[in-house]
């Protein structure tokens, strides 16, 4: 039980650390979205290779190596988390944190379509309720803003994709993200060259606090994904499935009551519709996890009588 609650903690961390995340992004201005996210690429690399030698976990390398399909499932990897790095630190850094919010509120819902669509997974009742409360949301907002909330949109299909990957190379949180940076490594120097010879560089000419937050860019993206992968060698999947909406609520109340963006009550119908839809998904899947394990008890006692 005490290493229950060590996983549930460290899962609450992670959460809330990546929930806090709008207010680590903005910091970093003047550097612009792309030269932000080339820091994160090259900084993450470093964090994890730092913590990797600490642990002295190094094994896992031959034996990746010798698995070329797993390799290109990372590679695939490497290139959706990019597009969803780079969305997420836009829309932080221009004044979007609220539909930033909602793209990790809705992906569950995407989730679950990734499963249909590309899995062949069948749906129950209360699945779909949800899937269709989550579209008509999607409908609320997009008449809310004037345009699709395409933002939350890529945010949601990118992080699920990347899931969805990440499930069929079944390979370490610490290692998986060693390989993807390695990959993001040399574009993202690349950029970084280019803008120095450019003389567009923020880094180093910000003064040294600025030039300390662009390196712990990094460090905040390994730490958390650490955090995590600790809390899911502990606890149950249905756990970590609730403790994942911390972050949303988080970034959304940042967006809220710090940002201070606006919440017509157009918008606000729409955020209910969302949350309405992940209360009905949660409660389906608690009562099907339940009744598991209830039938799965029934047959060890049937075997155990027999």
């Amino acid at each position: 039980m005490p290493d229950m609650r060590r996983g549930v903690l460290y899962g609450v961390a992670a959460y809330i650390l990546w929930g806090l995340f709008p207010l680590y992004w903005p910091l970093l201005k003047p550097s612009g979205a792309v030269e932000i996210l080339a820091h994160r690429m090259v900084w993450s690399l470093v964090a994890v290779v730092a913590i990797l030698a600490v642990r002295r976990h190094w094994s896992w390398i031959r034996a990746l190596v010798a698995q070329p399909r797993k390799l290109g499932l990372l590679t695939l990897a490497a290139v959706i988390i990019t597009v969803n790095w780079g969305t997420y630190i836009y829309a932080v850094n221009t004044g979007h944190v609220v539909e930033a919010a909602l793209g990790y509120f809705i992906n569950p819902l995407v989730s679950v379509v990734f499963g249909v669509v590309l899995l062949g997974e069948r749906l129950r009742r209360l699945q779909w309720v949800a899937v269709g409360f989550g579209a008509l949301a999607v409908l609320v907002l997009a008449v809310n803003y004037g345009r699709p909330p395409y933002m939350a949109l890529v945010l949601a299909v990118s992080f699920g994709a990347y899931g969805l990957i990440k499930k069929q190379a079944n390979v370490g949180a610490g290692e998986s993200l060693t390989v993807e940076t390695l990959v993001l490594l040399l574009p993202a120097l690349g950029y970084l060259v280019f803008l120095q010879q450019a003389g567009q560089a923020t880094f180093g000419t910000e003064g040294v606090g600025h030039l300390l937050l662009l390196v712990g860019a990094g460090v905040i993206t390994a730490v958390p994904l650490m955090l995590f992968t600790a809390a899911a060698n502990r606890v149950p999947l249905s756990t970590i499935g609730l403790l994942q909406y911390i972050a949303p609520v988080l970034q959304f109340l940042c967006g809220v009551l710090i940002a201070k963006e606006t919440m017509p009550p157009s918008r606000w119908i729409g955020f209910s519709l969302v949350w309405l839809a992940l209360a009905i998904f949660t409660y389906d899947s608690f009562r099907t996890a339940r009744a598991a394990r209830i039938a799965k008890s029934a047959r060890t006692l049937d075997h155990v009588v027999t």
